[in-house]
């Protein structure tokens, strides 16, 4: 039956639920439940029936109206063998029913109601009780059953009406002609019985197959809402939030969003703005788009753009407004990304005219170095030269980003000693922007090397130093770089500043490209980190630590060391040292991505 009222519709994403799907175990406890339902009804009906026709003998022998007294034993035995068919057979399919509780449920009915028909003295006429047989074996039973049933029913009549003498006018023959009729009444209700049984079990498949199919969809829908990088919020005409989705929640109160509760716009400070424009949309009855300001918290406000949907025609009541909210800096980062993906069909053209004013520029250096000889003069010329190397190599840096790196690149790097290559780099850094008061330097990892290239490792420092710096409160030692190992094979560097915690919205974008919290900063530096850690197979990340008892912002990467070059096996546990008067650098733990 499935099968072929199945075939019936069309192919859709939840054929599964239509028929001949994978897994169709709900619908058919459902069928099974719907079964058994039936089936006790009709055992309640049978023991009904049985209770008042056992009455209806006592009755008649209290009152001497007719019919032998050993049809009240009868009538007794027959309640009996209906109250057991009752709590012992309790089948939840057809298919289960065997012939001897066919026997014992529409057999013992036929035979009870053919002897009270055949013994009873009075007007009383039993025929209409054998509708129910008929109607238990068509509804319950297939339709080969039901017509059997008709069939017994019709022979015990026909039969019936010639044995017995006729008491009216008519005869033998008018008897018998009344007990065609009602054989053919019984054989139709056997067929219309079966059909309309038929007929409900289609509906009642099409019926649940529609509800599988509109909860697999609500399922769907609620899988993509609660994805959307978009906040979802619903809200009622008086401000009410119903529903909001991960996205609505985190630019609302972040982690602190109460789960399970419903808040009311216009009663949280901060929240005036969408009050406001839900009112609106409800009092013009249509879309309404704003930019407004949501304030998290005290240090947290969230720039979003607002757009609402009403989900009822106008004049009506009732009806829900629904809020998207687009944080305005991910709008930004997505136009800057945009602009990227066009800056680079432009890099190669770009590259070209870059590198030939370049090659220009070191060539005539090259000639007036040949030509000067003054101490002063050749300083200039070498720093002449060096600018530009930096330059041509700061091109290729950026070029190469945006190709795509062989694996093998980093295999064809000399090893690099990385404790005296920091002390190095960060000296420089230090004298340059004057901060070595500020600037901690503690290095435990003497026998490391790594493979990595120095101009490289130097862009790493700097990008990572000039970040800490810009954050750092510029006490002394607000500004750490620390290198220690991080198990067997790896080296931790880790840049700290105590600066402030981070937003939610800006550490979910912190090494994406184009994306920063300043106006003025172009928002590479961090992407860049990550693209030159990645290929030397290096892998850097963000989490916030404390240090000297006070708490800040760290930036680690975990560097693969070249064992083989070890002179000796690097300790694992390490300490500053004395002079330094500070406490070991606690071991975070790695974020589940890094994990060895």
């Amino acid at each position: 039956m499935r099968q072929s009222q199945g075939s019936s519709f069309a192919a859709s994403w939840y054929s599964g639920f239509e028929g001949g799907g994978i897994d169709v175990s709900p619908h058919r406890r459902y069928v099974h439940r719907s079964f058994a339902r039936m089936w006790h009804a009709f055992m309640m009906a049978r023991v009904l029936v049985a209770s008042v026709l056992l009455a209806l003998q006592m009755f008649v022998l209290l009152t001497r109206s007719g019919g032998p007294s050993w049809l009240i034993a009868i009538n007794s035995i027959h309640l009996c063998l209906v109250l057991v068919a009752l709590w012992w057979i309790q089948p939840t399919d057809r298919s289960q029913l065997t012939q001897g509780q066919w026997l014992m449920t529409i057999g013992v009915d036929l035979l009870m109601v053919g002897l009270l028909q055949h013994y009873q003295e009075g007007s009383l006429n039993y025929e209409p009780l054998l509708a129910l047989p008929v109607l238990l074996a068509a509804i319950l039973g297939p339709l080969l059953a039901g017509l059997a049933t008709a069939a017994a029913v019709t022979i015990y009549l026909l039969i019936e009406s010639a044995l017995v003498p006729a008491l009216l006018a008519g005869g033998p023959t008018t008897g018998i002609l009344q007990a065609g009729l009602s054989g053919v009444g019984f054989f139709m209700l056997a067929v219309l019985a079966d059909h309309l049984s038929r007929r409900l079990a289609r509906e009642q498949e099409l019926a649940e197959s529609s509800q599988a199919a509109a909860r697999a969809q609500a399922q769907v829908n609620e899988v993509v809402v609660e994805g959307m990088s978009e906040g979802v919020l619903v809200t009622d005409e008086h401000g009410v939030v119903r529903s909001a989705n991960p996205a609505a929640q985190r630019m609302l109160m972040g982690d602190a969003y109460p789960q399970g509760a419903r808040l009311l716009l216009s009663g949280r400070p901060g929240w005036e703005a969408l009050a406001h424009l839900v009112q609106q949309s409800f009092a013009q009855g249509q879309p309404v788009q704003a930019e407004l300001d949501v304030h998290v918290d005290e240090l947290t406000t969230h720039r979003v753009q607002a757009r609402s949907r009403l989900t009822r025609a106008r004049g009506e009541r009732g009806g829900l407004c629904v809020l998207f909210l687009e944080d305005l800096r991910e709008i930004e980062a997505r136009v800057r990304t945009e602009k990227l993906a066009s800056m680079g069909r432009m890099s190669a053209a770009v590259a070209h005219e870059i590198r030939n004013p370049l090659s220009a520029i070191t060539q005539a250096n090259a000639l007036l170095d040949e030509e000067v000889t003054e101490a002063g003069q050749k300083r200039l010329t070498r720093m002449i030269d060096e600018n530009a190397q930096r330059l041509a190599r700061t091109v290729d840096d950026i070029l190469n980003v945006a190709r795509v790196q062989p694996a093998q690149e980093a295999d064809r790097i000399p090893p690099l000693p990385l404790d005296p290559s920091l002390r190095v780099i960060t000296t420089e850094w230090s004298r340059q922007h004057q901060a070595g008061q500020i600037l901690g330097v503690h290095t435990h990892a003497d026998n490391a090397h790594v493979r990595f290239d120095p101009e490289h490792l130097r862009r790493l420092m700097v990008n990572l130093l000039d970040n800490a710096r810009r954050h750092a409160s510029g006490q002394p030692s607000s500004i750490r770089v620390i290198t220690q190992p991080s198990g067997a094979d790896r080296i931790r560097l880790s840049v700290w500043s105590d600066g402030p915690p981070l937003e939610a919205g800006v550490m979910r974008h912190l090494f994406e490209p184009f994306f920063s919290s300043e106006s003025r900063s172009s928002g590479l530096g961090l992407y860049l980190c990550r693209e030159l850690c990645e290929r030397y197979g290096a892998q850097i990340a963000y989490q916030r630590s404390s240090l000297d008892l006070k708490d800040g912002n760290e930036f680690y990467v975990l560097l693969p060391t070249v064992t083989a070059l070890s002179r000796q096996p690097v300790q694992q546990s390490l300490s500053y040292p004395p002079q330094e008067s500070v406490p070991p650098v606690p071991r975070l733990g790695r974020p589940s991505q890094f994990n060895a």
